[in-house]
């Protein structure tokens, strides 16, 4: 269960990256700022799951 959590956080934070590039590139603000949101959420998701790995240890 925690690869998958951990996987889901690594692909958040990879897809947010790809979405603010993009949106930077283009110069739409709106598309940059919901890929730097998705990217952080991915962040939260990945430190939550270190943070239950240091307690299972």
């Amino acid at each position: 269960m925690a690869r998958d959590q951990k996987a889901k956080a690594k692909m958040e934070q990879a897809k947010g990256k790809v979405k603010e590039a993009t949106g930077r590139a283009v110069g739409d603000e709106s598309t940059a700022a919901e890929g730097r949101t998705k990217k952080s959420k991915g962040d939260l998701r990945q430190a939550k799951e270190k943070v239950k790995d240091a307690f299972r240890e």
